[in-house]
C-alpha cells in the first residue's frame, strides 16, 4: 500500500474516483507478492502494479468497471486461463487480484495504521453472497475495530488476530461460500538492548544494517553514551522501569536483548518484557547464571511459560569468543526467531 499512498492522496485532492487492486494469492512465477497494490482512476491514471506488467491491462479494465457500477471483482489469471494467455502471463505463473472502488473512510483508517507503524490487520470479503463483496474490517492489535463484516464479524476478528500472530497476509474461508483476504501490517522490527556493554555496540551496528530500529537502555551514563552508540536510534539513560515507560508498547515486531549481566538492571527489565508480545527475549549469562535468574523469576511469581521464553545463554552456538562474535550470534538468533514466527 505504501507505494501508492502519495498518488491516492493527490488524486483525492483532485476529486478523482479511485479503484484499488490487490494481489491476494499467487502461485508459481507470479512476479508480485501477496498484498501488492495498484491504484487507478476513472480518468486513466495508474500507480503501483499487481504483476509487473503482465495483467495490468485487464486489471485496469476491471477497475474502470468497478468504478462505473460500484461492484468489486475477483480476477483469476493463470496458465490454464485463456484470459491469462491473452495478457501475457506465462511460465506457470498464476495470480488472483481483487479490484474494488476505494472506500475513503476505511482507506484513511488503514493509511493511519501505516503512518503510525502499528500492528493491524485488514479483513476484506472477496467471495460470498450478493451484496457482501468488498465488506471490510480493520482490526488493530490494540484498539477499537473499524468497519463491519456483518454476520462474519466474530470469525473475521479471530482470523485477523491469528494472522497478526503469524505475521502473514492470507486468504481464508469464513463460511461455506464466503472468503476473506487478510492483509497484515506489522511495525518495522525493533531491537531494544538493555545494557550499553561492549557486545551491545556491535549488536547495534548489526541490527542497524539489517533495518532494525535500535534502542539502548542503560542508567549508567558512561555505558549508554552517544560516543559508544553512533548506530543507535535512541539512547535512554534511565532504569528499565522509567525507560520502558517512555517507549511505545512492546509489539510483535520487538526483540529484546538483556546484556548487563547485572540482576539489578536485567531483572526489572524482565519483569516488564516477559508478559509482552516481543517475538524474542534473550539474556546474557552462563547456564549457572540463568538458573539463578529462573529461581528469582519463579519466586516473583512468573509462570514457566513466560520464563521459558528467555533465550539463555543468549545467541546461537557458533563458538563465539569476542564481543563482536557474540553480538553476531545474538543477531543471528534474533533473525532466526523472527523468520520462524513469520513462517509459522
Amino acid at each position: 500500500m505504501k507505494e501508492v499512498i502519495s498518488d491516492i492522496t493527490r488524486w483525492q485532492t483532485e476529486n478523482e474516483a479511485i479503484a484499488l487492486a490487490t494481489v491476494i494469492e499467487t502461485w508459481g512465477s507470479a512476479p508480485r507478492k501477496t498484498a501488492a497494490k495498484m491504484a487507478l482512476t476513472a480518468s486513466g491514471r495508474i500507480a503501483g502494479s499487481v504483476s509487473g506488467g503482465c495483467v495490468e491491462g485487464a486489471v485496469v479494465e476491471a477497475g474502470q468497471e468497478a468504478l462505473a457500477n460500484g461492484q468489486p471483482q475477483l480476477l483469476h489469471f493463470g496458465v490454464a486461463d485463456e484470459t491469462a494467455w491473452s495478457v501475457g502471463l506465462a511460465c506457470g505463473g498464476q495470480i488472483t487480484v481483487f479490484v474494488e472502488p476505494l472506500d475513503v473512510a476505511l482507506y484513511q483508517a488503514w493509511q493511519k495504521v501505516l503512518e503510525e507503524d502499528v500492528a493491524a490487520a485488514s479483513v476484506t470479503l472477496i467471495a460470498g453472497p450478493d451484496g457482501v463483496l468488498g465488506r471490510k474490517l480493520i482490526v488493530p492489535d490494540e484498539g477499537p475495530l473499524i468497519g463491519s463484516l456483518a454476520e462474519w464479524q466474530e470469525h473475521g476478528v479471530a482470523a485477523a488476530h491469528a494472522a497478526l500472530e503469524s505475521g502473514l497476509s492470507q486468504t481464508i474461508q469464513l463460511g461455506d461460500a464466503v472468503k476473506a483476504f487478510i492483509e497484515v501490517n506489522l511495525p518495522a522490527p525493533c531491537l531494544i538492548m538493555v545494557g550499553g556493554v561492549h557486545i551491545a555496540i556491535a549488536l547495534a551496528q548489526y541490527a542497524h544494517i539489517l533495518g532494525y530500529r535500535t534502542i539502548v537502555i542503560d542508567p549508567r551514563r558512561a555505558f549508554g553514551s552517544d560516543e559508544r552508540f553512533p548506530h543507535a536510534d535512541q539512547l535512554i539513560q534511565k532504569w528499565p522501569g522509567k525507560a520502558f515507560a517512555e517507549l511505545p508498547p512492546i509489539s510483535r515486531s520487538t526483540a529484546i536483548a538483556l546484556l548487563t549481566h547485572d540482576p539489578k538492571i536485567d531483572d526489572p527489565a524482565l519483569h516488564i518484557v516477559l508478559p509482552s508480545k516481543a517475538f524474542y527475549i534473550g539474556a546474557l549469562g552462563s547456564k549457572k547464571t540463568h538458573a539463578k535468574r529462573v529461581e528469582r523469576l519463579m519466586a516473583a511469581g512468573f509462570p514457566p511459560e513466560q520464563i521459558n521464553r528467555i533465550a539463555a545463554p543468549i545467541g546461537l552456538d557458533i563458538g563465539a569468543e569476542t564481543p563482536e562474535e557474540i553480538a553476531l550470534a545474538v543477531m543471528a538468533q534474533i533473525v532466526a526467531a523472527r523468520h520462524r514466527k513469520n513462517s509459522a
